[in-house]
């Protein structure tokens, strides 16, 4: 049997008006909530006009070390089967060094090893030698090639005497700075006429003349005059005493000594 439902719980039919004002709301909600969602999206989207911001530049801390009593960080050139110049591409990036630059410190520290295994000379010690002599070859805007070669070559000041500046006369007719009458150091690690005469190599063993303008022969020759100026260069005696040899000056020694320890602890990081 079935009764009739009381009027008052009745279940009303909703006015058309009023479920068009809800239906209204409703999209307009929607709407407000699809345009806060894009907002947020697009605020997290990263900006493709922006220009990256530059790495800072390299800093070598100036360290102040008495001689003989210390010697710099020491790290592997490309340590055990890492590519070489791979290694030099990457370490290139993070100490501004050219990684052309680092190639000739590393492989002049491999090659040094095989002949002088007691010396200890490390990349880094070339490098820092390097940094102070000529911006590891960039002084004056000059660039270094594939090969090596420095252009334009690096000639220093005329060795004359005048104040402050050692006197040298000339010692091999102006053939390597193109000064018949002083010397002037030359190339990326400043050698002068009559020590390169000595000291100078060539890295790659073609046969040709060593030449203070390739970056190869000058880092190869800085290792052998440094091994036998110091004797083992792992120690501080050795180090100090190769690298004033190098050039006498304690300042000068606690700037090389601060570039090779940066560099190094770079490498240590990569």
């Amino acid at each position: 049997m079935s009764y009739p439902v009381p009027p008052q719980y009745e279940r009303p039919e909703p006015d058309r008006r009023v479920r068009r004002r809800l239906g209204g709301l409703i999209l307009l909600v929607a709407a407000l909530v699809a345009g806060v969602t894009v907002v947020v999206v697009a605020v997290n989207q990263p900006d493709s006009l922006s220009t990256p911001t530059p790495p800072p530049p390299f800093e070598v801390p100036e360290l102040d070390v008495a001689p003989g009593t210390a010697v710099p960080t020491a790290t592997a050139a490309a340590p055990g089967s890492v590519d070489l110049e791979a290694w030099a591409k990457r370490l290139s990036v993070k100490t501004e060094i050219p990684a052309r630059s680092l190639l000739a410190y590393a492989r002049a520290e491999i090659a040094t090893k095989q002949t002088d295994p007691v010396c200890g000379i490390n990349w880094a010690t070339l490098a820092g030698v390097g940094r102070v002599e000529s911006h590891h070859g960039r002084y004056g805007g000059t660039r270094i090639g594939q090969d090596g070669r420095l252009t334009p070559p690096i000639i220093g000041i005329p060795l004359d005497g005048s104040p402050g500046v050692k006197a040298v006369p000339d010692t091999d007719g102006g053939r390597l700075d193109g000064d018949p009458r002083w010397d002037r150091a030359v190339g990326a690690m400043q050698f002068l006429p009559a020590t390169w005469a000595r000291w100078g190599v060539r890295a790659s063993g073609d046969g040709a003349a060593p030449d203070p303008q390739n970056i190869d022969d000058a880092a190869l020759s800085a290792a052998g005059y440094l091994c036998a100026s110091g004797g083992d260069l792992s120690t501080a005696e050795g180090w100090w005493k190769a690298v004033l040899k190098y050039n006498q000056s304690v300042t000068y020694g606690k700037d090389v000594f601060s570039g090779a320890d940066a560099y190094a602890k770079a490498a240590a990081a990569l």
